[in-house]
């Protein structure tokens, strides 16, 4: 019987992550459909990762158990998202590497002061917080003067944003340029689920596209407005609000919901439109 050695030990603590985990996929259908995924041939991934194809190959059938440091070098060419990496590396009989907490875990209190600091100081801009799925998660008090008069259950959590953009009893009826900005939404969204392959993603993407369009085709340069960024024009009590937007996320996120979080903010598109945000900011906050 061999001694308990410090080396003993963990081999034996490794050899009980690389059981593969009960019901998982195979790591090797994980690899080849990330691959097809991103539409690259062997050839492509086995150079990209400096491994032979043969080698590859045998990954993907299961002829080859991956090593940890292999399967991160795969997922990493691949660019897939830190929760599918945990998923290789349980499917392989690794432990997860990449923790994932709730949003509203005590453990990303510096998280949620950097969201709260980065909305607060776009004021008197909207700006929001949300999750991979689009749910809200935070926003900050201009938000919240566009969204007075919209009813409650639209405005239950979860709120999902792009549902409330599109939906006829959200923010549609108040978007003068619904047929344009409704083709952004989708197509953002359409390469958002071609890159993450998830099917919440695909799902809503087929209930917005349900949702009831304007009828016309979409003008692709409208008369008088360059080509540089699709605004979003809303009506409103102060008059026509025009803005552009940008999506934020964190550069190195090594948790999962760090890593799927992305803050949009809305910049005036004109003169009037910042006056009349300046001015609504020195209303009272809704309600």
């Amino acid at each position: 019987m061999p001694s308990m050695t410090p080396e003993v030990m963990a081999a034996r603590h490794s050899a009980r992550y690389r059981r593969p985990m009960p019901h998982a996929p195979a790591v090797g259908t994980l690899i080849r459909h990330w691959r097809q995924h991103r539409r690259w041939s062997q050839l492509d991934l086995a150079g990209e990762a400096e491994v032979s194809t043969r080698h590859l190959s045998c990954l993907e059938t299961g002829r080859a158990l991956p090593s940890r440091e292999m399967l991160l070098r795969l997922a990493e060419r691949l660019q897939v998202p830190l929760r599918e990496r945990n998923q290789w590396l349980t499917s392989a009989g690794y432990a997860p590497m990449f923790g994932e907490r709730a949003w509203g875990d005590a453990a990303l209190g510096a998280a949620h002061g950097v969201v709260q600091r980065v909305l607060q100081g776009h004021e008197p801009y909207p700006a929001l917080a949300v999750d991979r799925h689009w749910n809200l998660l935070a926003h900050n008090r201009a938000v919240g003067h566009l969204l007075q008069g919209l009813p409650a259950e639209l405005l239950a959590p979860p709120v999902n944003v792009l549902r409330l953009s599109l939906h006829p009893q959200g923010l549609a009826p108040r978007i003068l340029n619904l047929a344009e900005w409704r083709e952004h939404l989708l197509e953002r969204l359409a390469h958002q689920v071609q890159a993450s392959g998830d099917p919440v993603l695909a799902a809503l993407a087929h209930d917005l596209h349900a949702l009831p369009a304007p009828q016309g085709r979409v003008p692709r340069d409208p008369p008088g407005r360059p080509s540089v960024a699709v605004p979003l024009q809303l009506a409103s009590p102060a008059g026509t609000l025009s803005f552009i937007s940008t999506i934020t996320v964190f550069g190195t996120p090594v948790e999962v919901t760090l890593s799927e979080l992305a803050i949009e903010a809305f910049f005036p598109a004109d003169e009037a439109t910042a006056a009349a945000l300046s001015a609504l900011a020195t209303q009272a906050p809704p309600g």
